[in-house]
């Protein structure tokens, strides 16, 4: 069992994944051994915070061992990426890569022995979506019947809370003016429409109306926030993206709790106020990223 998408994933195994991590965090020292002599891989082409230090937390804390792997300093930048696999899938029972392309993920997999965890690729990031998950149940006691919107760039984050949400029965509204091309799935969002759980609308003051949850993120991936290269494309989605800024006008009259996965452009996104805001979550959102890291890891490695 893989976790490359939660496309992949039936209702049940999101959301006992989610259930478990609840009570790993409330029950730490339960699990001080659960992983005792595991090993775990982790691959990174993209730049990373909560991706690493949660996984590499979560494994140390429940006994096993990690591996910090930088793509441009081992040979899975010279040599065939399922020859590599093959080898490193021989010497470690887990591998956690966090990539620039979907289809790499999908050949690690292919060629793996032991499963695949997708740290965040441009398609989907179901590591993430099953913290806000997480934190969402915390704070709610449930799932069924809440509403979150998601307002930003329609990009890999969006696409896994789109899945996360119709399975666990939460509704899901997006706003998003901009497309992130390669990011698109098209079969996802068909599917989540047949769901009645997802809609889609640019009026960003009538979705956040009765909304239980506002979730945003970064505009520019990460990896271009600081590229001169990219500076018209940014320039330009800044130019779109402002008017759906999170702040303290659009959520005056909401009690809506407030998520961001970060990193966070202040000024961009979202404003120092919102971040601030007695119903913002997102750090305790980002501090869950390791307890369901935990949750994850127990699901595929017991």
């Amino acid at each position: 069992m893989h976790l490359l998408t939660l496309k992949d994933w039936t209702p049940q195994q999101i959301n006992e994944v989610i259930d478990k991590s609840i009570e790993i965090k409330n029950n730490p020292e339960k699990y001080r051994t659960a992983l005792k002599d595991k090993s775990l891989a982790m691959i990174f082409q993209k730049t990373s915070t909560r991706t690493r230090v949660s996984f590499e937390v979560a494994m140390t804390q429940m006994g096993g061992h990690a591996i910090f792997l930088d793509w441009r300093a081992t040979n899975l930048a010279l040599a065939d990426i399922g020859d590599e696999t093959q080898y490193l899938s021989r010497n470690v029972d887990c591998i956690m890569a966090r990539l620039m392309k979907h289809e790499d993920l999908k050949r690690m997999a292919e060629n793996s022995r032991v499963p695949v965890i997708n740290g965040c690729d441009e398609k989907y990031h179901p590591c993430q979506a099953i913290a806000d998950l997480m934190t969402i149940k915390e704070k709610k006691g449930k799932l069924k019947g809440i509403k979150l919107v998601y307002i930003g760039v329609h990009n890999n984050v969006c696409n896994s809370l789109i899945v996360g949400c119709t399975k666990a029965g939460a509704k899901i509204a997006t706003v998003t003016p901009i497309t992130h091309k390669p990011a698109f799935d098209k079969a996802l969002v068909n599917e989540a429409k047949k769901t009645g759980l997802y809609e889609t609308t640019l009026d960003v003051k009538k979705a956040v109306q009765g909304a239980d949850v506002v979730y945003t993120d970064t505009w520019v991936d990460m990896e271009f926030f600081l590229d001169p290269k990219y500076k018209e494309e940014k320039e330009k989605r800044m130019r779109i993206m402002m008017p759906y800024q999170i702040n303290k006008q659009l959520l005056k009259d909401s009690n809506a709790l407030i998520m961001h996965d970060m990193p966070i452009h202040r000024g961009y996104e979202i404003t120092a106020d919102a971040i601030a805001s007695p119903n913002s979550i997102i750090y305790e959102q980002a501090e869950n990223r390791l307890h369901s890291e935990k949750g994850i890891l127990l699901k595929l490695l017991r």
